[in-house]
C-alpha cells in the first residue's frame, strides 16, 4: 500500500506507470500487485513485467519491454518495483536505455533520488509550473479583451496556441496545482469570447450515438446551416455536395429562427447533423454516410477538427484557414464563397486520398 500511495503523490491522473513484480507464482507479490492495483484503479494506466525479486530478472524484463516498444503504448511516468533488488535491476536497464540513446546522438538523463526529510517540497519547488501558467493565464486574459478587434483567423490561432501551450504543460506537470485549473477556465472563457463574436451559434457537442444513413434518402434536399461560413461549415457544405447529395441545395441562416421547416440542418444546435461527443458536424456527417474509410476524407476531418475544435496540429491548417479568410472577405455572399472553396477542398481532398501530405 506505501508503494501505491507514493505513486498517487508522485504521478498526476491518467499517467501510465510501469510495476515491476515479484516471481508471478508469489503469494506475496500476488498480494502487493492486488493492493497496488486496487489503490489505484481508475487513476493510473498500470503495465507489469515480471522481475522474480532478482536483480537481473528485473533488469532483463525491463530490457525486454523497451526492446519490444511496449514503452511506446503510453509515456510511462513512473516506474515501481516491489523490492530494493528489482529496483537496482530497472535502474540498469534504464542506464542502458539511456546510454544507447545518447549513443544514436539523443539525449537521456538519468537522476537518482534518495528518499529524505522534505524531498517531495523540494520536488515540487523545482518542478513548479505555477509562473507558466499565470503566463498562459494572462495570455487567455488578453484574447478575452482584445477578441472584438481581431480578424477570426488570428482570433482562433490565438486560441488554438493557448489550447497547445496548455496541452504540453499540464504533459510536463507532476505536482499539478491550482494554476494548472486557473488557466484551463481562463481558456474556456477565451473561447467563449472568441465564438461570442464570430460563431454566436456554435453548437455544443451533443450526447448520443450517430446514426447510419442511407444517402439516396437525403438526395435533392435543402440544406441549411448558419450564414458567414467558417471552417466546419464550408468543409460540411462541400462534403454533402461531393459524396452525399449532388443535387443539394443551400439556405445560408442569418436567424437560426427562420430556419425553413423542411431543410436538414447542419452545425448548429438542433440540427439533424451537429456535434456529437468530441465529433465536429463534418465527422458526424462523415460517420452518418459511411464515409469514414476513405483517406482523402480522413485527412480533410483532422484539418477541420483542428481548425474548429483544436487537437494534434495539421501542416496544411494555417494554409487553408488563410485562404478560406482571403475569400470570405472577396466573396458577395456564401454561395460564392462555397464555390470558391471547392477546388481548395477537392484539391486537399486528393492530396490526403494519395498520401501526398507532408508534415
Amino acid at each position: 500500500m506505501h508503494q501505491a500511495r507514493q505513486a498517487l503523490e508522485l504521478a498526476q491522473p491518467g499517467a501510465s506507470v510501469l510495476l515491476v513484480t515479484g516471481a508471478a507464482a508469489s503469494a506475496t507479490a500476488v498480494e502487493r500487485t492486488k493492493g497496488f492495483l486496487e489503490t489505484v484503479k481508475d487513476r493510473f494506466s498500470v503495465h507489469t513485467v515480471d522481475g522474480r525479486w532478482s536483480a537481473a530478472r528485473a533488469r532483463k524484463a525491463l530490457s525486454e519491454w523497451i526492446r519490444l516498444g511496449s514503452a511506446a503504448e503510453g509515456a510511462v511516468r513512473l516506474v515501481v518495483c516491489q523490492n530494493d533488488a528489482m529496483a537496482s535491476g530497472a535502474r540498469e536497464a534504464l542506464a542502458e536505455q539511456a546510454a544507447a540513446t545518447r549513443d544514436q546522438g539523443g539525449t537521456a538523463y538519468l537522476l537518482e533520488l534518495a528518499p529524505q526529510d522534505g524531498m517531495e517540497e523540494e520536488l515540487r519547488g523545482l518542478f513548479d509550473r505555477g509562473g507558466d501558467y499565470g503566463k498562459l493565464t494572462a495570455a487567455a486574459v488578453a484574447l478575452q479583451r482584445e477578441a472584438d478587434g481581431q480578424s477570426e483567423a488570428a482570433a482562433r490561432r490565438r486560441l488554438r496556441k493557448l489550447r497547445r501551450d496548455h496541452a504540453a504543460l499540464v504533459a510536463i506537470d507532476y505536482f499539478p496545482g491550482a494554476g494548472q485549473a486557473t488557466a484551463a477556465r481562463a481558456i474556456e472563457v477565451a473561447e467563449v469570447a472568441v465564438n461570442r463574436r464570430f460563431s454566436p451559434d456554435e453548437p455544443a457537442g451533443a450526447a448520443g450515438t450517430i446514426e447510419h444513413l442511407d444517402p439516396a434518402a437525403f438526395r435533392g434536399r435543402t440544406w441549411a446551416t448558419r450564414a458567414r461560413l467558417w471552417v466546419d461549415r464550408v468543409a460540411s457544405a462541400w462534403l454533402i455536395q461531393r459524396f452525399i447529395d449532388p443535387q443539394a441545395r443551400f439556405v445560408w441562416l442569418a436567424d437560426l429562427a427562420t430556419r425553413a421547416p423542411e431543410g436538414v440542418g447542419f452545425d448548429f444546435d438542433g440540427a439533424a447533423f451537429t456535434h456529437v461527443g468530441e465529433r465536429v458536424t463534418f465527422e458526424v456527417l462523415m460517420a452518418s454516410f459511411g464515409l469514414e474509410g476513405d483517406p482523402g476524407l480522413a485527412r480533410l476531418a483532422e484539418l477541420v477538427h483542428y481548425l474548429d475544435a483544436g487537437g494534434l496540429p495539421v501542416a496544411e491548417a494555417a494554409g487553408f484557414e488563410a485562404i478560406l479568410a482571403g475569400y470570405r472577405q472577396r466573396c458577395p455572399d456564401d454561395d460564392h464563397l462555397l464555390a470558391a472553396m471547392g477546388p481548395v477542398l477537392d484539391a486537399l481532398y486528393t492530396t490526403g486520398r494519395n498520401g501526398l501530405t507532408h508534415s
